[in-house]
């Protein structure tokens, strides 16, 4: 079953979630920049607050209004059957998304989410994977700042190096910006969960084909000066280096033997000790249920700053890639990464999906292999800077 294949279904894109923090900025993203004729619906579990974001989005009157509740199997099964492109916010996703990929797997509609869980990530690919490429299903995570710009930024990088040599890139992330409530919360419950997490890994490696004559590898570094951004690089306990490392091997333009190392860039070695020391804090509380607790209260799920805030955030990644005798330097850059951006990043890969011309692909696939140069066009348009800063 191939997209082109389900225009008798309601709704081009169902909108899961939308009543949450990130839901309502996606929900209005996607009412300012509807493409004619889109066909979409917003969902979540109160109807109430439903027809009152509907109230408040332009032209709201055509947008459809979709009960779901992730505690009633039937409501998202109901959900995925009528949408082309399901795109989900409700997380933790480990908690309240497996319903939902699973149906979105067995009836053909395309996934998107904002899950940066690689339990969850690794799950999906183990139990519906298959089922997916059967149905015509594409499963795409980690639509938002985790992990577009890494993963999208180090295509970008790879396609300004030499084809077929050997290949490393390096992403620098920097960024002024809150967390979202709902990505606290997703990674308290992966550091609560770290043997379950390793033993997922392994299930997955056992049933990911190998790669043939090609390598591709993610390793985590080690904190370092890195001279050629002029920054302390500490190397990020997240799934972006994970996807990129998806992204080259389903991809031959990664070339033959793939590398990359993903970094958080601080300018001075006592902010880069306090980083260290900070995450490590949390990694160590969350494995106490009273000490968890209290943390997940201090930012929930669903909350998030105010507008003034977030016009005053931003982030920048940088990517430094080498092979065959070439360097070169690359840039992604934008506003508020938590909240606005990552609504934008969101709602982009949705129209994509939906009605971008795209390679044949289904299971769990990623944006680069998914939606490549399609969506890093889409994002430039929404004022997402992807550049080439230098090159040797």
């Amino acid at each position: 079953m191939s997209r082109l294949k389900m225009t008798d279904r309601p709704y081009d894109i169902v909108l899961f979630g939308a009543t949450g923090f990130v839901g309502e900025l996606t929900a209005g993203y996607l009412a300012a920049h509807a493409p004619q004729g889109l066909r979409w619906a917003i969902a979540a579990r109160d109807e109430r607050r439903l027809e009152s974001l509907r109230e408040r989005l332009p032209a709201g009157t055509d947008v459809g209004l979709l009960r779901a509740d992730v505690a009633e199997s039937a409501t998202v099964r109901a959900l995925a059957e009528q949408a082309r492109v399901v795109a989900t916010t409700v997380g933790p996703y480990g908690r309240y998304g497996k319903d939902l990929v699973a149906a979105c797997a067995d009836t053909g509609a395309d996934y998107l989410d904002l899950c940066g869980e690689p339990e969850f990530v690794d799950l999906t690919y183990v139990r519906h994977d298959a089922r997916a490429r059967e149905t015509g299903a594409r499963l795409v995570h980690a639509c938002g700042f985790d992990s577009v710009p890494h993963d999208l930024g180090a295509y970008f990088t790879v396609r300004e190096l030499p084809e077929g040599v050997p290949l490393t890139v390096d992403g620098f992330v920097t960024a002024d910006a809150t967390f979202s409530g709902g990505t606290f919360a997703s990674v308290l419950d992966q550091f609560a969960r770290p043997r379950q997490m390793i033993a997922a890994a392994r299930d997955r490696a056992r049933y990911e084909p190998r790669l043939m004559h090609r390598r591709a590898s993610a390793p985590a570094g080690a904190p370092r000066f890195a001279g050629e951004i002029g920054a302390w690089a500490l190397p990020l306990p997240t799934i972006d280096a994970q996807i990129v490392r998806r992204s080259a091997r389903a991809l031959e333009r990664y070339g033959p033997d793939f590398r990359y190392r993903h970094y958080a860039a601080v300018r001075r070695l006592p902010m880069a000790l306090g980083g260290i020391t900070a995450v490590g804090a949390v990694a160590a509380a969350a494995q106490l249920p009273p000490a968890r607790r209290w943390l997940s209260d201090r930012l929930r799920p669903g909350e998030g700053p105010s507008e003034e805030k977030r016009a005053r955030s931003w982030f920048r990644v940088r990517f430094v890639g080498e092979g065959g005798g070439r360097r070169v330097y690359t840039e992604v850059s934008g506003g508020d990464p938590g909240y606005g951006e990552t609504a934008k990043m969101f709602a982009e890969a949705a129209l994509s999906l939906a009605f971008d011309d795209l390679p044949a692909t289904a299971g769990q696939v990623t944006t680069a292999q998914a939606m490549g140069d399609a969506l890093i066009e889409r994002l430039r348009g929404a004022g997402i800077g992807f550049r080439v800063a230098t090159t040797r």
